[in-house]
Formats: structure tokens, sequence, C-alpha cells
């Protein structure tokens, strides 16, 4: 289940929509050219960009447009070699692991390098660029990124804008929605919160997301395993015999102990933390 992100699913009906039309259209023997499908997918950290490209790739796949409900997420450093002759074979092999279904690249800007002129990036580039378009029918290419770096990269790059159909952008998670997204991992999980620990959790939401390197859905998630954590200890502590309900449920207290909660002078350097990473 997708939470909130109603553009986006507005965006993936109208697609699912244009192949579905297109499938009928053909089926009555109109003539019909496969549309391209290649995307581009932006937004900021843990907005849901993967779990769409896995979502889109069941959907082609039940559509009959890709052959396996596959992906496979990349960076560059799976494109590009770091000598000469060497970046080639390494973007080649990715995409025949990808063919017959779907070439995520997260950070695809990070591919162009136009300050290094000994970088081989482009060379992954243009292979892409080749592949894309006479392969189109055996592979969907997703590219993504923060959107003013697609932005840049596109317009760097017009060959590739020309053959990235479908542009997508996520947009940030409200308080509200992030609270829908912990509570169905917690769902999926079999935890609940008390509703002294649901208010501190939406506190915790709250302050989280004016801290640094905030990433949404994968924060949340985060946040989650280190409260869960916490109440792992604290009943390992009781040494007693423990109920379904002592096993379920999270309290307030394993939600307040998070360093967020902490004053400013003892939160650490968060500046420095991995995206999402904060206790």
């Amino acid at each position: 289940e997708l939470v909130a992100l109603a553009p986006v699913k507005a965006r993936i009906r109208e697609v699912a929509a244009l192949l579905v039309i297109d499938g009928l259209r053909r089926d009555v023997g109109l003539t019909s050219r496969r549309p391209s499908l290649h995307m581009s997918f932006t937004g900021n950290p843990g907005t849901g960009k993967t779990t769409v490209a896995l979502r889109m790739a069941e959907i082609l796949h039940r559509l009959g447009y890709i052959e396996k409900p596959k992906v496979v997420s990349v960076t560059r450093d799976d494109l590009v070699g770091q000598y000469v002759g060497h970046t080639a074979p390494k973007t080649r092999e990715v995409l025949k692991r990808a063919r017959g279904g779907v070439l995520f690249i997260d950070e695809a800007y990070y591919l162009y390098r136009p300050e290094n002129e000994r970088d081989y990036g482009q060379e992954a580039i243009e292979i892409l660029l080749q592949v894309m378009e006479s392969e189109r029918e055996d592979l969907v290419v997703v590219l993504a990124g923060y959107r003013d770096r697609m932005e840049i990269f596109f317009r760097s790059n017009p060959g590739m804008g020309s053959r990235v159909a479908h542009h997508i952008h996520f947009p940030d998670y409200d308080v509200d929605e992030l609270m829908a997204i912990g509570a169905l991992m917690l769902d999926q999980q079999a935890y609940e919160l008390t509703d002294e620990a649901e208010a501190a959790f939406r506190e915790y939401v709250e302050r989280r997301v004016r801290r640094p390197r905030f990433a949404h859905g994968r924060s949340i998630r985060n946040a989650i395993d280190r409260a869960r954590m916490r109440q792992a200890g604290r009943l390992y502590e009781r040494r007693e015999v423990l109920s379904r309900t002592d096993l379920v449920t999270i309290e307030a207290a394993d939600i307040l102990a998070s360093s967020v909660f902490a004053d400013d002078d003892q939160d650490g350097d968060l500046g420095n933390a991995a995206p999402g990473n904060v206790s």
C-alpha cells in the first residue's frame, strides 16, 4: 500500500491506461506503436521512488510490456569504471542483468561530471542512450534523483531527456502522512503504540522533519527499528514471563529515549549523520 503520493498515483494510472488501451487497439487490428516507457523519478530521499519502481515493474509485467517483474537497482559505481576500457563492460553487464525488466539508476546525474575531462561517465551515458532507443521493447529505464539535479542532467544531456517520456515528481510527506506510514510499518510487523507512545511518536516526527538529512519514509523506518530495540531491551531486563500484549506494545518511553528529544547541545553532530540515521 502506498501512503499519500496522490500525484504519483495519478501518473501511474495514466501510464497504465495508455498501455491497456494500446493493447486493446492491437487486439482489434489498429496500428499501434509501442509507447516509450522510460521514466524519471524525482524527489527527496525516502519519498517512495524505489517502491513505486517495484510496483511499476509489476504493472508492466502484468500488461505484457516486460518479460519479468524485476527491478535492477544501480548507481554510478555499478556502471562507470576507473580506467580506460572498464566502463563499457560494466555498463553492458548491468544492462544484460536488467534486460526484460526495469533498470533503476539512482542519483543518475552522477554519471555526468563535465568538470573532469578524464571521467568515464559519458561513455556509460552513450551506451545507455543507444540501448534505451534500440532495445526499448525489452527494457525500461528509470532515472532517479533530486529534482534540481535531474533537471540540470537532462539539460546537459538532451539525448537522454528526449528518450524519457514520463517525468514523475514525488512530493515530500507531511506529518500526518508520515504518521500513516509509521502506522502501516508497525501493523506489518505486529507492533502497537500505546496512546502515550503515539503522541510521543508524533512529537518525534514533528521534531525530526526539521533536523538535517531527514529521509521521510526511511527515517520513519529507522525510528521504528530503534523503538523496537528499546522495547526489546526494556522487556529483557524484566526477567519475567512476557504476555503477547507485552511483546506487541511499544510504550512512550521507547520513543522518548531518542536523542531527538535531547537539548540541541546534547544531540551531537547530526549534520554528518547518514540520511535518516538519527536515533
